[in-house]
């Protein structure tokens, strides 16, 4: 598609009647309306038009409005020959109408084909039409010079005037469009994310629990198998049990997260290191909301990391630490001793290599590994 202004034809949007204002489409109306009152005026008060000259004029203002509203729609269309094809007539039908001695037709005629050309054709085709209706306007009027001259240009100018206009509203018009169109996409993102964050949230309650409850009942199998004393394959099925019932908590805790309905993170770490003995919580910095998905991160995290504690450091004092800061927060969870475990294991609930990349999905960090004394786990989230 070419860009030379003198090929280029004004946007449909900015031929079209979208984006007008209820008071300009009255007034365009408004003055076709005044312009054929004047024609059929100019027509039933002329003196030398009678019987059927007055029929003729009146058929004469009929096909001059068809081959207007054909002229209007070639145009919107963007297709050169027809336009010219009909403003060729519309021009000659001036012409008839200066030669039957209508000069306030021909005239309205003359001045409405050059505005229209200016406005609404390529400039290099409506420039030729709109000289050839404006000279024939200038040889016709019986003004002094000076005002046909005022006349014509004014005309041009108007006609040019009208073309910037309507590119104006058109370039509106597509803004507006790409505008609905961006926030449609973003609407549309802002939904897969959410899906992709629910999808997310059930994964990890279910894999946290339903991984654990695998290891035991498995367990229970093999010690059914061997022959084994009943408490010891009474032990392992208490223990799935429990992981079944902390799982169905889990699970709520995570409904009721996703509906916007999170107890806050104070209280959570709180209820959740009163859990895990010699586990203590320390809180620093300005307390403030976090966005969903930030919440959600820190509690995962502290909730592997003690899981982790309990599982390969039993015994050890654990240090749970919230940092607010001024556009990040942080979690420090350390234990004081203990063989460090792996980053991920077989039934070892979320994983922090999971939690890894949920932070860094944020836009955060996960470290875990060995510390001064035990294990450390370090996530840093922005707000």
């Amino acid at each position: 598609m070419t860009h030379n202004a003198w090929t280029r034809w004004p946007s449909p949007e900015a031929l079209g009647r979208n984006g007008l204002s209820r008071p300009r489409r009255l007034m365009s109306w408004g003055i076709r309306v005044l312009v054929l009152g004047m024609l059929l005026w100019s027509v039933f008060s002329s003196k030398h038009v009678h019987g059927w000259g007055i029929v003729l004029a009146v058929a004469g203002i009929a096909v001059t409005g068809a081959l207007a509203w054909g002229f209007w729609r070639t145009t919107l269309q963007h297709r050169l020959v027809p336009s010219l094809a009909l403003a060729v007539p519309l021009l000659g039908m001036a012409v008839l109408a200066q030669t039957a001695g209508f000069d306030g037709p021909a005239l309205v005629l003359w001045c409405g084909c050059a505005i229209s050309a200016l406005e609404r054709m390529p400039l290099g085709a409506a420039l030729p039409v709109a000289s050839v209706a404006l000279a024939s306007f200038a040889a016709v009027n019986n003004d002094v010079w000076l005002t046909t001259a005022a006349t014509v240009t004014g005309m041009a100018l108007a006609g040019y005037v009208l073309r910037l206009d309507a590119e104006a509203r058109g370039s509106a018009q597509r803004l507006l469009a790409q505008e609905r169109a961006a926030r449609a996409a973003e609407a549309e993102s802002a939904a897969l994310a959410e899906r992709a964050r629910i999808a997310r949230e059930i994964h990890d309650v279910l894999a946290h629990s339903l991984s654990a409850q695998l290891v035991h009942l498995e367990a229970a199998r093999l010690l059914i198998e061997r022959g084994a004393d009943r408490d010891r394959i009474l032990e392992r099925v208490v223990a799935a049990r429990g992981m079944a019932r902390d799982g169905l908590a889990e699970t709520r805790q995570a409904l009721s997260a996703l509906r916007g309905e999170m107890t806050p993170l104070e209280d959570y770490l709180a209820e959740l290191v009163r859990a895990a003995d010699g586990a203590e919580v320390t809180i620093t910095g300005e307390r403030r909301p976090l966005p969903a998905e930030a919440s959600q991160a820190v509690r995962r995290v502290a909730q592997e990391a003690l899981t982790n504690a309990r599982r390969h450091a039993p015994g050890a004092e654990v240090r749970v630490r919230l940092d607010y800061r001024a556009h990040e927060v942080t979690l420090d969870v350390r234990d004081s001793g203990g063989s460090p475990g792996e980053l991920s294991e077989p039934g070892g609930g979320y994983g922090l290599l999971g939690m890894r990349e949920r932070a860094e999905l944020l836009g955060g960090s996960l470290r875990a590994g060995p510390g001064e004394e035990g294990f450390v786990v370090t996530l840093k989230v922005p707000t």
